[in-house]
């Protein structure tokens, strides 16, 4: 595999990069949304016009703007026209609601909102406390009139058509390191804080991803991921873009129809993340299952157990990373030079290292927290919005510190084992709420795990896990612990077992264990000790 190399022309904004795809590819289809399809030319041309639009609320470089939408071609055309005109724009989960949108809409000093009609009344419910609100812009997607609310005299409604303006928008003259974009981490320990990326950034990830992963320009990109997440923003509309390729965008995704789909739509690369593919490997077996036209999926994590048997199944090479919203690939594992069960080697974008609580570097295969620094200029977070102490906290020695422990091997292949707040200590042992979930996963009775720490009567903690099972399931928590024996050390088996319906969630679909750990050992809860299951060492 060559090295990646630097683009001539790095200095770029987003929106000068639209345009010049646009006088590349011209009627080439660039995307295919819930069925609705753009070419290249037509992006361009519709950006503008909504930047006229924009520019006619009075908004202006600097100002931001949040956008609260299902995958559309609106959303893009929208966040575009914001990068043209230096708006930043701030992405929204649509799950939000009440004190948490309140906050983000607050704390992002957002002078304007673009929303799908759906949600539009959850921000009419406390507009009179958003004093720096000017604008709501409505996009009536779907059949269904959900009506107008009412908003309080210092802001303005709009509907989306009537942004959609002919004439030239303002020149203004973006920089490649001015601020594009505010994306909100998940607060799973505490508020929100909104990470700033540069365009460089945005652009810096789009470009080695699509050389990592090695899109040409006859490819057909999917993903189901929201628009207000940085996987499908950056490594997938913008990617394709960046490859000359096409996308293909939905608003669900279903591990039923996944490869008709893909057959259908001649789909040649996909973005996963979480369990996805592990709920494609559940379905059942099917003769044609290599008869697709998918040779690439980009994303993180796929259990080391079905790696090679998931490629060979569907005919496909996976291609993993190890990143964050801060700083997008530290570590990449590509189809050339990888090791199956770990995230790669450091990147040519980030210095990685494995450090102990000083900071300083531990020695091969020592586990410790995991320290980014950049390589280059522009390359990951400029800081966390309006939160100097957090930025400084995070960026302490010059180093940002992601707060998930890992080790590296003397090769330099690194490994995540968890967040530094999810490893649970039980006598002396330090266990990987990750690897125990992922074996758990691997059962196939169960749809999603979650496995902390609860405290234990002789100190330290004691292994639990809350599983949600598939529907029907007669799956018994023996049954769970004779499946963990055969997986994990016995130390990490769990001790309590829990049977929840859902596991509760962050908007962008963390699992917030925090919950969990405060509910503990509830009444529902099996206890091995109680029912005399014993664990062989």
């Amino acid at each position: 595999m060559t090295s990646w190399s630097i683009p001539e022309d790095r200095r770029q904004s987003i929106g000068s990069w639209v345009r010049e795809k646009a006088n590349r590819n011209g009627d080439k289809r660039a995307f295919d949304i819930m069925g609705r399809t753009k070419t290249y030319s037509s992006v361009d041309q519709d950006v503008d016009r909504v930047a006229v639009g924009l520019t006619g609320l009075g908004l202006k470089q600097g100002d931001h703007a949040a956008t609260m939408m299902k995958n559309s071609l609106e959303c893009i055309d929208f966040w575009f026209a914001m990068t043209r005109l230096g708006v930043v724009e701030v992405p929204i989960n649509t799950s939000s609601r009440g004190h948490q949108l309140h906050y983000l809409l607050s704390q992002s000093q957002s002078r304007a909102v673009i929303v799908d009609q759906e949600y539009v009344g959850r921000i009419a419910e406390f507009a009179e406390d958003l004093p720096g609100l000017a604008h709501v812009v409505i996009n009536r997607d779907g059949e269904e009139d959900f009506g107008t609310p009412e908003f309080p005299s210092h802001i303005s409604v709009h509907e989306i058509e009537s942004l959609y303006q002919d004439g030239n928008p303002p020149e203004v003259k973006v920089q490649h390191n001015d601020i594009a974009v505010i994306l909100y981490t998940s607060g799973t320990t505490g508020p929100s804080k909104g990470v700033l990326l540069s365009h460089a950034a945005n652009l810096e990830l789009s470009r080695h991803t699509s050389w990592l992963v090695g899109y040409k320009s006859d490819d057909v990109l999917y993903t189901a991921f929201p628009l207000y997440h940085i996987n499908a923003k950056y490594t997938s509309v913008m990617c394709a873009m960046e490859a000359n390729a096409s996308l293909v965008m939905t608003q669900r995704f279903s591990a039923s129809r996944f490869w008709d789909m893909c057959r259908e739509k001649g789909i040649t690369a996909f973005n996963y993340q979480g369990g996805l593919l592990m709920m494609l490997y559940k379905q059942p077996e099917k003769l044609d299952d290599r008869d697709n036209p998918v040779r690439r999926a980009f994303g993180a994590p796929c259990p080391v157990d079905i790696w090679e048997p998931f490629e060979e199944r569907f005919g496909l090479k996976l291609v993993e990373v190890y990143g964050s919203t801060e700083v997008a690939i530290a570590a990449e594992n590509p189809v050339s030079g990888r090791r199956i069960g770990t995230a790669g080697r450091e990147s040519e974008l980030y210095k990685v290292i494995i450090a102990d609580e000083d900071d300083n570097s531990v020695p091969p295969d020592t586990p410790g927290q995991i320290l980014v620094r950049p390589r280059r200029p522009w390359v990951m977070m400029s800081g966390y919005f309006d939160m100097p102490d957090a930025t400084v906290e995070a960026w302490r020695n010059l180093w940002f510190h992601t707060g998930d422990r890992g080790r590296m091997d003397s090769d330099g292949y690194l490994t995540f084992i968890d967040r530094m707040k999810d490893c649970i200590r039980r006598r002396g042992e330090n266990i990987s709420s990750y690897e125990v979930e992922t074996a758990i996963d691997l059962n196939q009775d169960v749809l999603e795990s979650a496995a902390y720490g609860v405290p234990s009567e002789i100190g330290e903690e004691e292994v639990m896990v809350s599983v949600v099972k598939r529907p029907g399931s007669e799956l018994t928590p023996e049954d769970l612990l004779d499946h963990c024996q055969k997986q994990l050390a016995y130390f990490a088996v769990p001790r309590f077992v829990r049977w929840v319906q859902e596991l509760p969630k962050t908007p962008s679909e963390r699992v917030q264990k925090y919950v969990l750990r405060e509910e503990g050992v509830t009444d529902d809860t099996w206890d091995r000790e109680d029912h005399g299951y014993e664990v062989t060492r």
